[in-house]
């Protein structure tokens, strides 16, 4: 698959199956992450795959986190809560370890890492790999980061679930950029 259609015909992926993407797969994926654009040469970038059991660790951190918001929760919440680090056969958590106090501003490092997960997300398209990037309040709980083992400062960008579409991709809407674009105003 060419550059540009990768880009216009990527679509998310929700729902993942097995076979996830192989070893090499993976490192090509990483490989493509690590080239996005990075102001000041941080790289800021820092990836945990999860694949297997190790997804198990992911969903023990979860089912941590409802149960300290929400100390009664049912078995029912509990299982549905577990069950989301483990619908996809590779999850990769992208997070930015941000040096602060850097003539570049955390936001910039922050967008390196979010550029490097569309890296993945494209590249994973073009190797005909489903992915869904997804965040949420786990993205920003400090005490999830912590179990991570990243800082209060670092930020997690996204969970990228990898595998095998498990049914057809919903297409876009057939969109042109002119819907997009605006005048600088005069004044």
């Amino acid at each position: 698959m060419d550059t540009l259609t990768a880009l216009t015909q990527r679509v998310s992926v929700p729902r993942l199956t097995d076979p996830g993407p192989s070893d090499d797969q993976l490192r090509r994926l990483l490989e493509a992450a690590i080239r996005a654009p990075d102001h000041g040469m941080l790289r800021p970038w820092r990836f945990i795959v999860l694949r297997g059991e190790e997804r198990q660790r992911l969903a023990d951190i979860m089912e941590w986190r409802l149960l300290k918001r929400q100390p009664d929760a049912d078995q029912g919440a509990r299982d549905n809560i577990r069950g989301k680090a483990l619908r996809a056969p590779v999850i990769i958590v992208a997070v930015a370890e941000v040096t602060e106090n850097h003539k570049v501003p955390v936001w910039e490092q922050v967008l390196a890492v979010g550029a490097a997960v569309q890296n993945i997300m494209i590249a994973a398209h073009a190797m005909d790999l489903g992915a869904m990037w997804r965040t949420g309040d786990l993205a920003n709980d400090e005490s999830v980061k912590a179990r991570l083992g990243f800082a209060d400062k670092d930020q997690v960008v996204g969970f990228v679930y990898l595998g095998t579409p498990a049914a057809p991709s919903k297409s876009l809407p057939d969109e042109t950029p002119d819907v997009f674009l605006r005048e600088l105003p005069r004044g």
